[in-house]
């Protein structure tokens, strides 16, 4: 049954979101102000952002994305609203697209980085994995975020992803890349972002994949405490 239901996630994943080889989309490179609320939705009151706040970039798939929610119910928004509210403000640009993978990230990246982040936050590989893509490619992929991102004197945070167990083989070996890099490169990490919320079917939307605005509340929780002492390192501006 599980395999049947990865196959089916895969069908998915593999069916949405735009190319990889496409330009990237007005999914936020250079939006610093927040973002904005979907059709219908009720956002939440608009947090004040000091100019001198630091500008954090997340560069994601459909999960940073916030598939099938208002923008504001995305993480990386629900991540800017707990850090303002902890007196650790930041301005969030979310670069995060749907299917995108970690060659798409690479193609994204220059133009994200116009926005002059101090920190980048990679959340990609999931589509990869679920994909079969060759696991050096992945591995050289995030290699490439990491180093160029750390070329810009942005700092990165490194979010791990897992694939389910029917993976075998494949699926060990593909976890091991996050932490073996987090170590190489001294970068800070959050092992399986998604923990707590992945394969747990009231956290997720029907297509058991993609979280609920509570799920996205849960990823959030994971995430801040690492995002936190990173930006409390930040040297002032």
């Amino acid at each position: 049954m599980r395999l049947a239901i990865s196959l089916a996630l895969l069908a998915f994943v593999s069916g949405c979101g735009t190319s990889e080889e496409s330009a990237p989309a007005s999914d936020g490179a250079l939006r610093l102000d927040g973002p904005a609320p979907g059709p219908g939705s009720s956002a939440p009151p608009a947090v004040e952002v000091p100019a001198s706040a630091p500008v954090v970039l997340f560069l994601g798939d459909s999960i940073g994305a916030g598939l099938h929610l208002p923008e504001h119910e995305a993480f990386p928004a629900v991540l800017a609203r707990r850090c303002a509210a902890a007196g650790v403000p930041f301005r969030l640009v979310n670069s995060s697209e749907s299917g995108r993978t970690t060659a798409g990230g690479a193609t994204a990246l220059d133009w994200a980085l116009r926005s002059g982040p101090d920190v980048v936050v990679i959340e990609l590989g999931g589509n990869d994995g679920l994909r079969g893509v060759a696991l050096e490619s992945v591995e050289e992929n995030l290699v490439d975020l990491i180093e160029r991102s750390e070329a810009t004197g942005a700092r990165v945070v490194l979010l791990g992803v897992r694939l389910p167990e029917n993976y075998g083989d494949y699926g060990e070996a593909f976890d091991a890349i996050y932490p073996r890099l987090a170590a190489d490169h001294d970068v800070a990490f959050v092992p399986y972002f998604m923990r707590g919320v992945g394969g747990v079917p009231e956290l997720n939307l029907p297509d058991g994949l993609h979280p609920t605005a509570e799920g996205h509340e849960r990823l959030a929780a994971v995430v801040e405490p690492v995002l936190r002492r990173m930006l409390d390192e930040l040297p002032a501006r």
